[in-house]
């Protein structure tokens, strides 16, 4: 706030700035309710909804058929196996039962055994059949196992195809969904930039400037902060073009403006002194002065040395003596800060 400004001024226009932020505070609320809602303009998407659902719901049938016939066969294999390991011990307890037979048969010299080894051997040959046979089960509830795992791996790779070509899609419909919200968007928020830039230029300066200034404060937070972090992406060219196109816009502009003012402070400048501070307001040069800089052309000025009356860079007068009483006063000052008396006018 400038010093020339009286303190009831002051506190009048903190009050006023502290109006122009609730403004935009509700502005941005109902913009923002309305911003969020806009997505609800779209349904909602799932891959299920770009699937090819007889083709997968067939696949997902044969899985679920092939992990049954597959459990079903894993368990009939234990039962194979239990039953090939107890024919397996029969046919072992059978064998090891004829070699002590053997050993006894030769160790006695006894002739008359022929028809019990005839009986053992063939009561080992029939447990030796039955082992083949536990095996051959074991071997067929394993091969029907495998099928049903191989048919289950086709079946879930056909579904995961299915379901592969679904998400594909799904991510296209989601960016066009994408952009057409983005859109709408900015459909919403690009007017209302428009008119703060327009209020900005035109009205930020008028009796209802609180009311200008919320508006801006809105119209940029809806823009910046509601718009940009929705702005689709599509590998970084989107966002990266409008930041080029943006950044070449402003400081195509800033650079118009510097070169602008540098012409009108050299123009300036180049005028007579008393000329200069008319065209200079009160609270201006104050406001400057108080930034210890010169209000003429805006560099650092050293204020505090007293030998210095004039500005050593533009040559616009700083400091005069008061008519009446011969002080050293500010040549941008009303009244003399000694005796009070009027400051004569160039």
């Amino acid at each position: 706030m400038s010093k020339a400004q009286r303190l009831s001024e002051k506190w009048f226009r903190f009050a006023l700035w502290i109006i122009a932020v609730v403004f935009a505070g509700f502005l941005i609320g109902l913009g923002g309710t309305l911003v969020k809602n806009l997505p609800l303009v779209e349904q909602y998407l799932t891959f299920e909804d770009f699937i090819d659902r007889p083709a997968a719901e067939q696949a997902r049938q044969a899985i679920e058929q092939q992990r049954r016939l597959a459990q079903e066969a894993r368990d009939a294999l234990e039962q194979a196996q239990l039953k090939l390991e107890i024919a397996r011990q029969d046919s072992l307890t059978a064998r090891d039962s004829l070699n002590a037979w053997l050993a006894s048969r030769r160790a006695t010299q006894q002739a008359a055994g022929d028809t019990e080894l005839l009986r053992r051997t063939a009561d080992l040959e029939r447990l030796r059949i039955g082992e083949r046979s536990a095996r051959a089960a074991v071997e067929a509830e394993q091969q029907r196992l495998l099928d049903a795992q191989q048919t289950e791996g086709r079946a879930e790779q056909r579904l995961q195809e299915l379901e592969k070509q679904a998400r594909e899609r799904l991510q296209d419909e989601l960016q066009r969904q994408e952009l057409k919200v983005f859109l709408y968007r900015l459909a919403l928020t690009l007017p209302f930039l428009v008119v703060a830039g327009w209020l900005f230029a035109r009205q930020r300066k008028s009796p209802w400037w609180p009311f200008v200034w919320g508006f801006i404060f809105f119209a940029l937070f809806v823009f910046f902060v509601e718009l940009v972090p929705y702005l689709p992406s599509y590998g970084g060219y989107v966002r990266h073009a409008v930041g080029i196109l943006i950044t070449v816009l402003v400081g195509r502009q800033a650079i118009v403006a510097l070169n602008r003012y540098l012409e009108r402070q050299r123009q300036a400048e180049a005028r007579p002194d008393a000329e200069r501070r008319q065209e200079l307001s009160y609270d201006t040069a104050l406001a400057r002065l108080a930034k210890k800089v010169c209000p003429g052309c805006e560099r650092a000025v050293e204020l505090d040395n007293a030998q210095i009356d004039y500005c050593p860079h533009c040559g616009i007068c700083l400091f005069d003596h008061c008519g009446q009483c011969q002080q050293r006063k500010s040549a941008f000052a009303r009244f003399c800060h000694a005796c009070g008396a009027p400051a004569a006018r160039p």
